[in-house]
């Protein structure tokens, strides 16, 4: 299978790509590069004759169409986004035109490619979106792949439109798509603005490690090489039109979670004073969504698809990778945003 990966030199994208050329695999790899991609993330397959580069946006639809027919891909795995809330707090325009103008633009790519070869039965067009397009749970509920959109924030809402979008190309025009909504991820090549690689920076740096609120919104976590395999298997086997939920079967609290890395890394670095001390409780994002949590009982009972890691497993990990990566992380220090408080809603 040829699969053509937008956002592929991302977080997520990455582990995609890199799961996939492991898996044998012809990835095409389009990435704008922006300031949370790097080609460091896909350094250990770049050599492979499986693996191809284009640099492209997703906006430029004449660039898109050139690729497309270039490579002639099997499948679109659409993870190309903007996928920050504090920047979509801050600089709202740019979710807007990359996450609905470009998943619009690689929409109607998609839709030409397909009809010009015959619409082959096997093509497929991947949305990858985000749970948070269901809004805040209270205490007790899941989401499920029937939960109404009630998005909260710029970044929420510019992915449930684009998830409208990709239900009405399929609707209207018939474009062969399936969706995935996953919880948060996190692992290794993390970009260090979120939660965890913030915590795991500040407290290496001997810094306060920043908690929103008092710690206690509530997050699935997925391990990100869990979450590629599951869109792996989605791609190749769910149902045409047909959306899944990707969760980890993990919830914990954002305090819960920085307690776990700061007593991993007494562990395994251990310094003059537990790095718990370094937890400082900061005024909360505008908005904050108090809790999530994915139902994953489709994905389970019709592709048999589960995840693999355990919160424990996944933060040693994730803790190990970036005490043996600094290099990786030193070169982003000086991108916009790295190390600054971002999404105050000021």
């Amino acid at each position: 299978m040829k699969i053509l990966v937008t956002g592929g030199a991302g977080f997520i994208g990455s582990a995609v790509v890199r799961h996939a050329v492991r898996a044998g695999h012809a990835v095409v790899n389009l990435d704008k590069l922006t300031y949370a991609g790097s080609l460091s993330n896909v350094a250990e397959v770049s050599d492979s004759p499986l693996y191809t580069f284009e640099q492209a946006d997703i906006c430029n639809r004449p660039r898109i169409d050139m690729i497309l027919a270039r490579h002639r891909p099997d499948v679109i795995m659409h993870l190309a986004a903007e996928s920050h809330v504090d920047r979509s707090i801050d600089g709202p325009a740019a979710f807007i035109e990359t996450n609905i103008t470009g998943t619009y633009t690689m929409l109607e790519a998609a839709r030409a490619y397909w009809s010009d070869a015959g619409r082959p039965e096997g093509f497929r067009f991947h949305h990858i979106s985000t749970d948070e397009v269901f809004g805040s749970l209270g205490a007790t509920g899941q989401f499920t792949e029937d939960t109404p959109y009630d998005p909260r924030s710029p970044y929420s809402a510019s992915k449930a439109a684009s998830d409208h979008l990709v239900r009405a190309w399929h609707e209207t025009y018939g474009l062969p798509v399936v969706l995935t909504n996953c919880s948060n991820n996190y692992g290794p090549y993390h970009f260090p603005e979120k939660l965890i690689p913030v915590a795991i920076l500040k407290a290496l740096a001997g810094a306060p490690i920043p908690v929103y609120g008092a710690g206690d919104n509530v997050r699935d976590w997925l391990y990100v090489e869990d979450h590629a395999d599951a869109l792996l298997t989605v791609v190749g086997k769910g149902r045409i039109g047909r959306s899944y939920n990707i969760g980890g079967e993990n919830e914990a609290t954002n305090l819960q979670i920085v307690t776990k890395i700061c007593a991993l890394l007494d562990e395994k670095r251990p310094g003059n004073r537990p790095y718990a001390e370094q937890i400082s409780f900061v005024s909360d994002r505008p908005g904050h969504d108090k809790r999530y949590a994915i139902d994953p009982s489709r994905i389970r009972a019709e592709l048999g698809w589960r995840p693999s890691v355990t919160l424990d497993q996944g933060l040693e990990r994730t803790v190990q990778w970036f005490l043996d990566n600094e290099d990786w992380w030193r070169a982003l220090q000086t991108r916009d945003g790295v190390g600054r408080r971002l999404g105050t809603g000021g």
